[in-house]
This record gives C-alpha cells, structure tokens and sequence, in this order.
C-alpha cells in the first residue's frame, strides 16, 4: 500500500505593525479575512501567531482577528513624545503662531515576542513563515534556514531590509498580491 505524503505542518509569525505600516504605505490596507484564508489555503499555515502593541481602543480589532482564525499576542505599547515637537509647542505658548502638538509615537515592539514564540514552539511545525521586512528577524530566518525550516518570509513591499536579501528565494512580496489581499470597502462603492 503506497504511504500518502503528508503535509508539512506549517506556522506563521506575522510583526503587525512592520506589515501593516509596509502595506499603507503603498496606499492600500489589508484584508485580514482574505490573507488569513490566502496563509491557509496557499501555504497550509494551520497557526499564524498575530503579533500586535496592545491599545485599549483596539480590543474589538483584536477580538475581529481572533475569530478569524489568527492567534493574537498582545504587547504592552509605550507613549513616545517628541523632545523637538514639546520643545516647540512650549516656546510658542505665548505667540500668535501656536505649533499644533502631534500625537505621541505609540511603540509596542513585538520583535522578541515573535523570536521567542518561533523558538518556542519549533518542535510544534515543519516549516515557518516570517511576516515583516524588518531587518531584526536577520538571525531567526538564518536559524529557521539552518534548521530546514524556513519556508519563507513574506515582506509588505519592496522596501524590506537588505539583511535579508540573501533569502531572495524565499521573500514572498505582498505588495505584487495586492489585487487578491487588498480591502475593499462595498458601502463606499455603492454611495
């Protein structure tokens, strides 16, 4: 009897932030429904690890991406404030040219949660895909490539670190699936 070959067991680790800057700035967002189903159906991801910088405001965003099948860790996020921009705002108090105060930098690094858990559930697939271009992920894409189980790093657009470069082969571009991955809002269509 002729033994089936069996599928490899594959995970994803996806750094949020790095994709979905990445994919914005090529002015498009992100189906999450379709690149979940994309991650599963073209490249059998039974696991994709969602890494994210907690905010209050996001928990429905969270909960959304949990019932789609990603699995979310959360990262506490720091406030990041400008020194230049306070410095302005402060000089002008008095004037009558105020500086309008930008935002603060919201910064949740998920960069060693993502190494971590890929470390840390290793035993668990036979292969693994890395989402983000960020150049940080350099040391596990050579570990996971030594280990035979790299199956490929997916990049939001062209722009990703020259780090890693040298695993052209494996960089899937998300930017040239924008056709198949791309949201797109009906309510503004039928207005």
């Amino acid at each position: 009897m002729a033994r089936r070959s069996q599928k490899p067991n594959v995970y994803a680790f996806i750094d949020s932030q790095n994709l979905n800057l990445g994919i914005q700035r090529n002015g498009w967002k992100m189906d999450w429904r379709k690149f979940r189903l994309f991650l599963q159906e073209k490249y059998g991801v039974t696991h994709a690890y969602m890494f994210i910088g907690y905010m209050f405001d996001n928990e429905s965003l969270y909960e959304y991406m949990y019932e789609l099948g990603f699995l979310v860790v959360l990262k506490p996020t720091l406030e990041i404030s400008n020194p230049e921009n306070d410095k302005a705002v402060a000089e002008t108090k008095n004037s009558d040219n105020p500086v309008e105060k930008e935002k603060p930098l919201i910064k949740g690094n998920v960069d060693t949660e993502l190494v971590l858990y890929a470390m840390k559930e290793m035993p668990n697939y036979d292969k693994a895909i890395i989402v983000s271009g960020d150049g940080d992920f350099f040391s596990l894409a050579e570990y996971l490539q030594e280990q035979g189980k790299l199956a490929h790093i997916m990049t939001p657009n062209w722009q990703f670190s020259s780090l890693l470069k040298v695993f052209d082969d494996k960089i899937v571009r998300l930017d040239q699936l924008r056709r198949q991955l791309s949201y797109y809002d009906h309510k503004k269509k039928s207005k």
